[in-house]
C-alpha cells in the first residue's frame, strides 16, 4: 500500500476519534450554557460514550455487509449533520442528543476506517498498515483536547464543532478520491454464528451477524476478563479527563481551555511511549506488561492529587497515567487478536464495548464526586478504580486459557 495512503487512513482515523472527546475540555462552558449542573456535567460525555456503545453494537458489523468506501461516506455525511446539529443546540436535551449521534458515527467512522486498512493492505503488510492507522487513532484522541480548547477560545465552544464539521466535509472529499473500491464481503450463517468470516452471505444475514457478538461475549474468556481489565482502567482514565478542566478552570489557576487542552500533547508523549508494549506482548511478556501497567497506573494518582501544589506534579501524573493506559490497552488487544485470529472485527467491537462503558461510567463518577468531595476525591476514586483492576487482573491471571496465563506471557 502506497505511504499516502496508509497516511490518509491514519489521518482520517484520528480526525473522526476526535469527535468523540472535543467536549471534554468545553464541559464548564456546556454546563454554563446550558444551565447543567457541575454534578451532572459528566453525563455530556456520557452521552458520547453511549453513541459508542451504539455503533459498537449496530454499525460497525455493517463493514461486513455495505461496500466499505461506500459505507465510510454515508457516515461522514450522517457525522457532519450530527456535529453541525451540536453546534446548533438551543436546549441540554438538543445537545445530549447530537452528541449520541456524534459519539456513534465517530466510532463508527474510526473502527470502520481500522477495518478497511487491514481489508486493503496485503498480508506482507497488515501489520505496519494497521498500526500506523491505530497510532492516528491515539493521536488524534489526545490532541483532540488541544484542538477542541484553541479553537474554543477563539470563536467558543460552538466553533468547535462547526470547524471539525468543516474538517469532515474536506475529508469527505479526499477519502471519495483516495479510497480503493472493494467487493462487497459477506458473512455466511454458519460462520457468522461461530464470529468467523465467510466468503458467501447477503446482507440479511445481518442479525446473524450481530448476534455472533454475543457469542463471542459469552464464550471467549479472553474477551471477557481482558474487557473487564479495560473497562476499569478506561474508566479510570475517564475520570481524570473528565474532571480535569473543572480544577483547571477555576481559581486559582483560571486557564484558558487552550492550557487546559494542552495537557494532552503530555498525555500523547505519554501513550506514544507504550508503542513498546506491543512488541513486548509479541516476546511473550503481555502478563508481566500488563501487571507493571496497572501498577503505574495506581501510582499515577498520587502525583496527579498534588495538582494544587504543583502543575509540575500533574504534568508527571499525566504522563505515568497516559503511559500505563496505553500500555494496558495494546497488550488486551494483541491477547484477544490471538485467542480468535478468525474473528478480528468482531471481537474489536467486542472489547471496545467494554471502553465504552468505562468511559461513560467514569465521567459520570468523576464530576459528581467533584462536585461532592473536590480534586482529592477524583483522585481517591481513579485510584479504587486502578487498585480494582489491579487485583482483578491479580485475581484472574489463572483463569486465563492455557498459553497466556503465566507472568512469563
Amino acid at each position: 500500500m502506497p505511504r499516502t495512503l496508509v497516511s490518509i487512513f491514519a489521518c482520517a482515523a484520528g480526525l473522526s476519534v476526535a469527535n468523540v472527546y472535543y467536549a471534554q475540555p468545553l464541559l464548564d462552558a456546556l454546563t454554563n450554557d446550558f444551565g447543567i449542573s457541575q454534578g451532572a456535567a459528566g453525563g455530556v460525555i456520557t452521552a458520547t460514550q453511549v453513541g459508542c456503545a451504539l455503533a459498537l453494537l449496530f454499525l460497525v458489523p455493517l463493514g461486513d455487509q455495505w461496500e466499505r468506501r461506500r459505507l465510510m461516506l454515508v457516515q461522514l455525511a450522517l457525522l457532519t449533520v450530527s456535529l453541525l446539529a451540536v453546534s446548533a443546540s438551543t436546549s441540554a436535551v438538543a445537545l445530549l442528543a447530537g452528541m449520541t449521534f456524534v459519539g456513534m458515527l465517530g466510532t463508527a467512522m474510526t473502527q470502520g476506517l481500522i477495518a478497511y486498512a487491514s481489508s486493503a493492505a496485503g498480508e506482507h503488510e497488515r501489520g505496519r498498515v494497521v498500526g500506523a492507522t491505530q497510532g492516528g487513532v491515539v493521536v488524534g484522541l489526545l490532541l483532540a483536547r488541544v484542538m477542541s480548547g484553541a479553537i474554543a477560545d477563539i470563536a467558543g465552544w460552538r466553533g468547535v464543532y462547526v470547524a471539525s464539521a468543516l474538517a469532515m466535509l474536506g475529508l469527505g472529499g479526499v477519502l471519495w478520491r483516495a479510497l480503493p473500491r472493494q467487493a462487497v464481503p459477506g458473512i455466511s450463517a454458519a460462520s457468522a454464528a461461530s464470529g468467523a468470516s465467510g466468503a458467501s452471505g447477503a446482507r440479511q444475514r445481518y442479525p446473524v451477524l450481530l448476534m455472533s457478538m454475543f457469542g463471542l461475549l459469552r464464550t471467549e474468556r479472553t474477551l471477557q476478563i481482558r474487557g473487564a481489565i479495560a473497562l476499569l482502567m478506561f474508566m479510570a482514565f475517564s475520570i481524570f479527563w473528565s474532571a480535569l478542566v473543572l480544577p483547571l478552570s477555576a481559581a486559582p489557576f483560571h486557564f484558558s481551555h487552550t492550557t487546559v487542552g494542552a495537557f494532552g500533547l503530555v498525555g500523547a508523549a505519554g501513550a506514544l511511549a507504550a508503542a513498546r508494549a506491543g512488541h513486548w506482548a509479541d516476546r511473550g511478556w503481555a502478563q508481566r506488561t500488563t501487571g507493571v501497567s496497572l501498577v503505574v497506573l495506581t501510582l499515577s494518582w498520587l502525583p496527579l492529587a498534588g495538582l494544587h501544589a504543583s502543575l509540575v506534579w500533574l504534568v508527571l501524573g499525566v504522563l505515568l497515567l497516559d503511559l500505563a493506559g496505553q500500555a494496558i490497552h495494546v497488550t488486551n488487544q494483541s491477547l484477544i487478536f490471538a485467542a480468535r485470529t478468525d474473528a478480528p472485527s468482531r471481537l474489536v467491537g467486542a472489547y471496545m464495548l467494554f471502553y465504552a462503558m468505562g468511559s461513560g461510567l467514569g465521567a459520570v463518577a468523576a464530576t459528581a464526586t467533584y462536585a461532592a468531595y473536590g480534586w482529592i476525591g477524583v483522585c481517591v476514586l481513579g485510584a479504587g478504580v486502578s487498585v480494582t483492576a489491579l487485583m482483578f487482573w491479580a485475581a484472574t491471571l489463572h483463569a486465563m486459557p492455557r498459553g497466556s496465563a503465566s507472568l512469563g506471557t
